[in-house]
């Protein structure tokens, strides 16, 4: 059972549900206390250790329903090969009546007079595989065919393409080819067991098939999860269809709550300072000199600040959205954020994000600022707006192209900048090999910089937001 809470466990991780190492073993030592017997009560306990929030807690409950009840489907053979079945349930057959009418039974009697004469087709008769279906025995045919699918690594499926690839190499694992030997021999002498042999292999079968489709769906669907998100994560985010869109916004939030949790700050004792003497003995005059309260002297650290600038024009737009998605979902976490929109001319654009939804308010900045690219104007217009606000303490965020059409890049504000600031990054979508060609002017823009990067999908988003958050702290 270990290896099986395990496995379940990797189960939950491919649908996004955080497991540490320090997690599993509670799990294990909770499935070790409670037992496996009672599954509603095993699911509450492994809910308790594993499941940390709601959402978690509902992913749960479902990969448990699907993973610990994989019992088999209704083994009996097809109603309309036994019309008296259906009347045996309505009542309207007497119990011992019940057996003479059921299909396994002349069937299992065909087959036993047919391996009479037909050696191969007794040794099938024979197999625990063929007793386990002739005697309907659901927990043999459950662990049988469990056993194959862990021994053909079914665990491990990915594609809708592998199902029959698996699907096959179960039923060799289970002995399924003894059973095709069998029926071609019935077929050369036309034996009339044929058909009931078929209808054994046949179900047998369907139920390899029935298991292989529900371990897809439970092992697979995360998987897929994860692979399409690694190829959005990679994609340039200016190649990504619209139809997609909604996914790379859940999966812009799903990398900021991951840095969030990374970045949190935690509680620290601080110290309180140094004894204020002097202000400590005036206060204690009143009480005869006794010093009663103590006044401590504490340094007031001023806290940072982000200033986003983002260039809206239309070749960055798709760029800007997505930092200005990711910035805004971790408020929690970053410094205050001030945002800033340009294309022509450039305003500040933080109070929207105030007043709107993030995808709103992003959209109204594109409306507002979109337009041809001015960068010189739009570095006066910031200075006007923010620069007597930099100090030490406030990191510069650019993104853009530097793609100035010919114009004065207005250099000298950056200087200005840079000289204020604690850092200065940019973050260009364009290749490295495409700066500072044609009317480029970001090789000049880099004196101006601490720090610079190609940035044009969520994977390097992540990764310069993650090293934001570590000089921010």
């Amino acid at each position: 059972m270990p290896a099986n809470l395990v496995n379940f466990i990797q189960v939950l991780r491919s649908h996004d549900v955080r497991v540490s190492p320090a997690e599993t073993l509670d799990a294990m030592h909770v499935a070790t206390t409670l037992g496996y017997r009672d599954r509603m009560r095993l699911r509450d306990g492994l809910g308790m250790a594993l499941a940390k929030t709601p959402a978690e807690e509902a992913v749960f409950n479902r990969c448990f329903d699907s993973y610990f009840n994989r019992g088999l489907a209704d083994f009996s053979l097809d109603p309309e090969d036994n019309p008296g079945e259906e009347q045996a349930e309505a009542g309207e057959q007497e119990p011992g009546d019940a057996a003479e009418a059921d299909p396994s039974t002349s069937d299992a009697a065909a087959l036993e007079a047919a391996a009479l004469n037909n050696p191969e087709l007794a040794a099938v008769m024979n197999s625990d595989l063929m007793q386990a279906l002739l005697n309907n025995d659901r927990n043999a045919l459950t662990m049988a065919i469990t056993q194959a699918g862990e021994g053909a690594g079914l665990q491990q499926i990915q594609m809708f393409t592998q199902k029959g690839q698996y699907t096959r190499k179960m039923l060799d694992a289970m002995g399924e080819q003894q059973l095709r030997g069998a029926i071609i021999e019935l077929e050369r002498a036309a034996d009339p067991a044929l058909a009931s042999l078929q209808r054994y292999r046949d179900l047998l079968r369907e139920q390899v098939r029935d298991f292989v489709d529900r371990e897809y769906l439970l092992h697979a669907a995360g998987r897929n999860q994860q692979f399409m998100e690694d190829v959005l994560s990679k994609t340039r985010l200016s190649n990504i269809e619209h139809s997609y869109l909604h996914r790379v916004h859940e999966l812009v939030r799903k990398m900021a709550r991951k840095l969030a949790t990374r970045h949190a700050r935690k509680r620290r004792q601080y110290r309180r300072g140094h004894l204020d003497m002097p202000r400590t003995m005036r206060r204690g005059i009143a009480n005869d000199g006794v010093m009663f309260n103590t006044y401590w002297r504490q340094v007031k650290r001023e806290k940072p600040q982000l200033l986003a600038i983002c260039d809206v024009s239309g070749s960055v737009a798709a760029y800007a959205k997505f930092l200005l998605l990711f910035l805004y979902s971790l408020q929690d976490v970053l410094p205050k954020v001030r945002s800033f929109a340009f294309s022509g001319q450039l305003g500040e654009v933080s109070d929207l994000f105030d007043e709107h939804p993030v995808e709103k308010a992003i959209e109204i900045v594109n409306w507002k600022y979109g337009g041809a690219t001015d960068y010189g104007k739009s570095l006066e217009d910031f200075a006007q707006l923010a620069l007597d606000d930099i100090n030490n303490n406030t990191t510069v965020l650019i993104l853009g192209d530097a793609r100035n059409n010919n114009g004065d890049p207005r250099i000298d504000i950056m200087r200005s900048v840079y000289q204020r600031a604690k850092q200065v990054i940019w973050l260009n979508p364009e290749s490295r090999r495409a700066w500072g060609t044609g009317d480029s002017e970001m090789f000049r823009y880099l004196s101006a910089c601490h720090f610079s990067a190609e940035c044009n999908n969520l994977k390097q988003l992540e990764r310069v937001v993650d090293q934001l958050l570590k000089s921010t702290r």
